[in-house]
């Protein structure tokens, strides 16, 4: 749904997504709308002017002036900046969701600042160490073994200096449930430990959805209890929650070069040949995997990179 035009009349364009489309035309009544959400992925609140010269009536001239987005079916490109309602009136800070690539040298990203996804064992071996002597890789997971190697961290709260970490977050900003949004062509969630997470929905663009709750899922979802001011946190006030994942690769990137040859493209990546430092020949795909907090809305792309050597 978008808003056409935001002066004078105010017009209103509602569409279904090609999923909302396929089960309304069933037509057995099983189609309700049970709920919604409202987003503003147009809107940059940056351009909010406190310095404008004609006064406080024009410090939002330049938002108002925004254009709108059309209303689209693509369930996967719309929706990123979903809005939340908080009754209370005395919040100066709101919770963000962010990488906590500080923690350790595993949950840090590599040096072409993504994450890399070794799709099998043969290219876990060749680029998941290099040196002399070998050492781990940073940033690289290994996504067939699903051991061993890198991983991602999400930190949740409030990230303010003026509000200690020994405090407890309220519990109307406390993230406890995750979706991840990840190509099911390419990857599935999984933990640390091996677990691989249940797909809870997969859409029409083979989008598959997991949703992991604090508590039910305590592989993925767990408290942070650290309140001290170490620089391994990436939160600097109080700390919600904790999102650890790794990506196990798909059964087709795993034996197969078909979508590395339909999707992808070829490179080159330092590794280890016989035990020696060597430079790699690969493949890659290049994609996103999106997490978003279901009670603040917060969302973050996180930028993967499948790799498989030639």
């Amino acid at each position: 749904m978008a808003f056409l035009d935001n002066s004078g009349d105010i017009i209103l364009d509602a569409v279904l997504t090609d999923t909302g489309r396929f089960r309304l035309a069933k037509g057995d009544g099983s189609f309700k709308i049970a709920k919604f959400a409202l987003s503003d992925d147009e809107i940059n609140y940056e351009l909010y002017n406190k310095a404008h010269s004609s006064g406080s009536a024009y410090y939002d001239l330049e938002i108002l002036r925004s254009p709108v987005l059309e209303a689209f079916t693509n369930n996967a490109s719309s929706m990123k900046s979903k809005l939340i309602s908080i009754p209370r009136n005395n919040l100066l800070y709101l919770p963000i969701m962010e990488l906590n690539e500080s923690f350790s040298t595993d949950t840090a990203r590599h040096t072409n600042g993504t994450y890399i996804v070794a799709v099998d064992e043969e290219t876990e071996e060749a680029i998941g160490q290099t040196g002399t002597p070998l050492k781990p890789v940073q940033g690289v997971i290994n996504g067939e073994t699903l051991k061993g190697g890198s991983y991602i961290r999400l930190d949740q709260g409030l990230d303010t200096t003026e509000i200690s970490p020994k405090f407890n977050i309220d519990s109307d900003l406390l993230e406890t449930q995750y979706t991840i949004e990840v190509d099911n062509r390419l990857a599935k969630v999984a933990s640390q430990g091996g677990t691989v997470a249940t797909i809870s929905y997969i859409d029409d663009d083979n989008i598959a959805s997991y949703f992991l709750t604090l508590g039910t899922d305590p592989d993925f979802v767990s408290d942070n209890t650290d309140t001290s001011t170490s620089n391994r946190q990436s939160i600097s006030g109080p700390r919600g929650t904790v999102m650890e994942f790794v990506m196990q690769s798909s059964v087709e990137l795993n034996t197969s070069d078909y979508l590395f040859d339909t999707l992808g493209n070829t490179g080159t990546l330092a590794g280890q040949s016989n035990g020696a430092s060597a430079t790699v020949s690969i493949k890659y795909i290049d994609s996103l995997v999106r997490v978003q907090g279901a009670t603040t809305g917060a969302s973050i792309d996180i930028p993967i990179r499948f790799v498989k050597k030639q």
